[in-house]
């Protein structure tokens, strides 16, 4: 990466399933994954609980889920909060970056909900997906096809990083250079008043 200006990351949220998969990949890119980010002294935040993928350091979770101790017991530190938004929200402030792993819908809606939100200008920090064994390129398929319809620019397009390993997803990160669309970036969204006024973040374009 000579000559590029590096993001300085220091914590790194993962979205990824509550299941583990059909493949074993996708577990082995996942303690992969913790290893790259272990070596590059990296902090983990993610969902809570120790079902599927999901894995350590810093678990937000809403209190739901620690009824009946229905996803297992926390990894490392553990914040509770109330609502599912409320975890998304407290994700976002708390990291630098996000990578989501294969999974199912709530993989899909938290990715996509952080998308939405550099494209709204609510934060400029990069996201990625790995991509393990091609799991994500039927996604990639349909944000291109989108794209051809004109429901997503050019320019929003890139905000969705890819890679095959957690170095290079890491690398791309860090390389990564927000170019928000010149409309939206004249929104202005204040973390003060997304706690003190409960501004709801939830609208996608």
């Amino acid at each position: 990466m000579e000559g590029v200006l590096v993001r300085k990351i220091k914590k790194i949220c993962v979205f990824c399933g509550a299941n583990s998969g059909k493949d074993v990949a996708f577990v082995n890119a996942a303690f992969n994954l913790g290893k790259v980010l272990g070596k590059r002294k990296i902090d983990l935040v993610y969902g809570g609980g120790k079902l599927g993928l999901m894995g350590q350091v810093l678990g937000i979770i809403p209190s739901a889920f620690t009824i009946n101790n229905l996803v297992g017991e926390t990894c490392g530190k553990e914040i509770k909060v109330a609502t599912m938004q409320e975890r998304l929200v407290m994700m976002m402030e708390l990291s630098d970056a996000f990578i989501a792993l294969p999974g199912g819908f709530g993989t899909l809606e938290e990715l996509f909900q952080m998308i939405s939100w550099a494209q709204l200008n609510i934060h400029n920090k990069p996201i990625g997906v790995l991509n393990i064994n091609g799991f994500f390129n039927g996604l990639f398929s349909f944000v291109d096809h989108a794209v051809k319809q004109e429901f997503i620019t050019p320019r929003a397009r890139k905000i969705l990083i890819s890679a095959t390993t957690a170095d290079e997803l890491v690398d791309k990160l860090q390389a990564f250079r927000f170019e928000p669309d010149p409309a939206l970036s004249k929104l202005k969204w204040s973390p003060s008043s997304s706690q003190k006024e409960k501004l709801d973040l939830t609208l996608r374009l």
